[in-house]
């Protein structure tokens, strides 16, 4: 394989990941590099139709309710199309590669929060992924209150504006959070190497200068052109 970057973003909804990744795919482009950006579940035409499953909250009645496995054979599903579709082709290419959430998001909230366990989603993970690992994840672990007072509201506003709803995840209690957030620290404890933390609640000019500090950094030592 050609020598692209893959990154991945992670963090709870209302983290600013999605706004970090937007950044940082502008500031890559000025740069000169050729980025690839997508989101998971979504990011191909069968992904974007898993998603409408998996957040809406009309699923739960709509389908009867979709049960832990199920969710996680969903994410799966669509992450194997996106591996085929976008995320290997642009990495052969040579792209960076930008990705809001991957499989550390499966472990995160279907291994912790609905608490299948990691070992189960890492066996997916090599089975259907072929392991294909990310070359860096920022994860972003502001305080838990924080982020799922953002979450909430900015998808109540989502709702009230578009009249989509993708609140699925955003209806689950603070312990379900609580295990997510937990689950995301043991992933960052078990791969230094790869998980990169930002845990404090900087405004978003701060955090975009450190994230860009940190890609910067890996982009120059793997020299990627």
């Amino acid at each position: 394989m050609a020598p692209g970057f893959f990154i991945t973003f992670e963090g709870l909804d209302g983290s600013g990941k999605t706004t970090q990744m937007r950044r940082l795919q502008a500031w890559l482009t000025a740069e000169g590099r050729t980025v690839t950006s997508l989101r998971q579940p979504g990011g191909t035409a069968l992904g974007d139709r898993i998603r409408g499953i998996l957040l809406d909250s009309r699923s739960e009645t709509a389908l009867g309710g979709i049960t832990p496995l199920a969710e996680l054979a969903l994410m799966f599903a669509d992450r194997a199309q996106a591996i085929a579709e976008v995320i290997r082709p642009a990495l052969e290419r040579g792209d960076v590669v930008l990705c809001d959430r991957y499989t550390d998001s499966s472990e995160a909230y279907q291994g912790g929060g609905r608490e299948l366990g990691a070992a189960r989603v890492l066996a997916l993970h090599r089975a259907i992924c072929e392991d294909l690992q990310p070359d860096l994840t920022v994860l972003l672990l502001p305080d838990l209150a924080t982020s799922l007072s953002r979450a909430r509201s900015r998808n109540l506003r989502h709702v009230q504006h578009t009249g989509a709803d993708e609140n699925r995840f955003e209806r689950e209690d603070d312990a379900f959070y609580q295990r997510i957030y937990d689950a995301y620290e043991a992933i960052a404890a078990r791969e230094p190497g790869r998980v990169v933390s930002i845990r404090d609640d900087a405004g978003l000019a701060v955090v975009e200068m450190r994230v860009r500090a940190v890609v910067e950094a890996r982009l120059a030592a793997v020299a990627l052109p």
